[in-house]
């Protein structure tokens, strides 16, 4: 019996002495994130540079359609070659939707480099034409859908660099263009470049 709560007051101890350590889980202000800077990318990076993306774009009137209206907007490869596995779309996404506020385009998701984002729309046309249990007048005709005028594409590269024995600087290359799909030319481009520096301890990937 002894011995059973001389373990018993071990174990509590123990528990509370890791309790105290362990690190607190807090939210975080995604507009005022004061947290510190990783050598990787974080959702900063990614805003950053997509807002930056959509300010040059904007402005080089690459988008904004002669006569008015909207192009329609394709989304092609966006290459990660960097050491970390990160999703693109992270970009892409936040591009698209700060594009699409600007009223200068709309996107297609019908269509795209590795295959409609969005197979329903297709897939609708397949399954409901000709069906008879459904309304003929309300299937999606032929012929209606939009073809887009320009495809958007890049890559992230990532480049690191040894300082000295103790530092490091991690340089990531946010590059975009933008292709008018008729004739195949670059209407736009840009490259955003954010650098960091910290220890050779710390990893980037």
């Amino acid at each position: 019996m002894q011995q059973t709560l001389h373990w018993a007051i071990i174990i509590g101890i123990t528990a509370t002495l890791f309790s105290g350590c362990a690190t607190k889980t807090t939210n975080i202000d995604l507009n005022n994130d004061r947290g510190e800077a990783v050598m990787g990318l974080d959702y900063r990076d990614f805003q950053g540079a997509a807002q930056d993306m959509i300010g040059s774009l904007v402005s080089s009137g690459a988008v904004s359609k002669p006569g008015g209206g909207r192009y329609v907007l394709v989304v092609s490869r966006i290459i990660n070659d960097t050491m970390q596995h990160i999703d693109t779309d992270q970009l892409v996404k936040k591009m698209r939707v700060g594009l699409l506020r600007s009223g200068k385009v709309v996107v297609t998701t019908a269509v795209g480099a590795g295959g409609a984002e969005d197979k329903m729309a297709m897939q609708v046309r397949k399954d409901l034409r000709n069906h008879g249990e459904f309304n003929q007048k309300t299937v999606a005709g032929k012929g209606n859908m939009i073809a887009p005028d320009l495809s958007l594409s890049g890559k992230i590269l990532q480049r690191n660099i040894r300082v000295d024995s103790s530092t490091q600087r991690v340089e990531y290359y946010f590059q975009m263009s933008l292709t008018d799909i008729n004739t195949g030319l670059a209407f736009w481009e840009d490259e955003r470049v954010i650098g960091k520096r910290g220890s050779n301890k710390s990893v980037a990937w």
